[in-house]
């Protein structure tokens, strides 16, 4: 039976993400690890339990799916806006992220997907979201 490292404790470690085609998302540089603490949500649930079962200097492939990683991409996150609700004469071209405020003080970064000449389409899944995600995790140290 494996031991599990209690929430509390502070873990290191170095990991590959990928998407199913292969492309890398995101690493931790050769000389430094990405440090943490369990249980105090800095990472997925999904991928923090998984560590927690593994042991110092321990390697794994984890598979997180969509659902426990970014969730879903909605429809209901995807923003199709008049032209003229954006100040005349900004350029605004596909791939620029723009801060859009909605009531009560709430804002939310958002990819510009699509641009004509009466409309912005603006996208606010996160650009991971619907992605299952695969993480090749060394369990650096145990601190």
């Amino acid at each position: 039976m494996v031991k599990r490292i209690p929430a509390g404790t502070t873990v290191s470690v170095h990991y590959i993400g990928t998407l199913d085609n292969g492309r890398i998302f995101d690493s931790t540089p050769d000389d430094e690890p990405l440090v943490f603490t369990l249980g105090c949500g800095e990472i997925f649930p999904a991928l923090e339990a998984e560590i927690a079962g593994m042991e110092a200097g321990e390697v794994r492939n984890l598979v997180i799916p969509s659902a426990q990683a970014y969730g879903p991409r909605l429809d209901a996150n995807i923003l199709k806006l008049d032209r003229s609700s954006f100040p005349e004469g900004r350029e605004i071209r596909v791939g620029q992220k723009l801060v859009i405020e909605f009531g009560g003080n709430n804002a939310r970064t958002m990819m510009v997907t699509e641009v004509t000449e009466g409309a912005v389409t603006l996208d606010g899944n996160h650009p991971l979201a619907g992605l299952d995600l695969t993480f090749a995790v060394k369990l650096h140290g145990i601190h």
